[in-house]
């Protein structure tokens, strides 16, 4: 993968310094830095224009959403990424109403950062693993209460795919069936081996089943779209 621009934005002045040290010698180049949103956006246009945008929302206030459509309209190439503390309804469905490719937690392991980063420079949208499977079975009023401590970081891809696996589907008949290239399939599948701890397909399911994403799509029917 080329290299990708990130602007942080971020009010911990230490945790974005944490998150160029993470981003030294990876694909990922750090062009910027802010404290808000707000001083974020006087910031772009005056470098070099990131190709990624890291930001923590603090209260997903009418202002910050305001502000981050605004960078959409203005910055449409520019991919949004929310990471934050925890997952807070409103922040949530502010962020996805103005067009955040990604919400993502902070306590996520670094190799799941990084490959939830490339998933969504690809064109997916990534959620931590609980919040998928509640949007998959629409159960999205679970979605401000204490949430299990299981938080894989799985994309919704990636969990459309662990119910691919579950009907013993081939690389090819995923690809076909999500409407996606085979390459692709494999980018995912290798992401959410190491996220989930399996060593191959067949652990993978049994994750799955374990974790009732099997049951979910039986009982709905539903599948999460990017």
């Amino acid at each position: 993968m080329d290299a990708i621009n990130v602007f942080l934005i971020d009010a911990n002045k230490l945790f974005r310094e944490g998150m160029k040290r993470l981003f030294e010698g990876t694909s990922f180049n750090v062009v910027g830095e802010a404290g808000t949103l707000r001083e974020g956006l006087s910031t772009l246009g005056t470098g070099k224009n990131p190709d990624l945008i890291l930001i923590d929302l603090p209260s997903g206030a009418d202002e910050e959403v305001d502000a981050m459509r605004s960078l959409r309209e203005n910055h449409p190439s520019i991919r949004i990424v929310i990471l934050t503390n925890d997952l807070e309804t409103r922040r949530l469905s502010a962020a996805l109403g103005a067009g955040a490719g990604g919400y993502l937690l902070k306590d996520i392991a670094c190799e799941a950062l990084m490959q939830s980063l490339k998933l969504v420079m690809m064109g997916e949208k990534v959620f931590p693993t609980h919040l998928a499977e509640l949007l998959v079975s629409g159960r999205t009023e679970d979605m401000g209460a204490e949430l299990p401590t299981r938080r894989k970081g799985l994309s919704q891809r990636e969990v459309q795919i662990l119910r691919c696996l579950l009907n013993g589907n081939s690389n090819k008949m995923i690809a076909n069936h999500l409407n996606i290239t085979e390459a692709t399939v494999k980018v995912h599948l290798k992401s959410l081996l190491r996220k989930i701890n399996a060593s191959n397909r067949t652990q993978a399911a049994i994750w799955a089943l374990n974790n009732g994403i099997g049951d979910q799509a039986a009982e709905t029917g539903v599948a999460a779209t990017v």
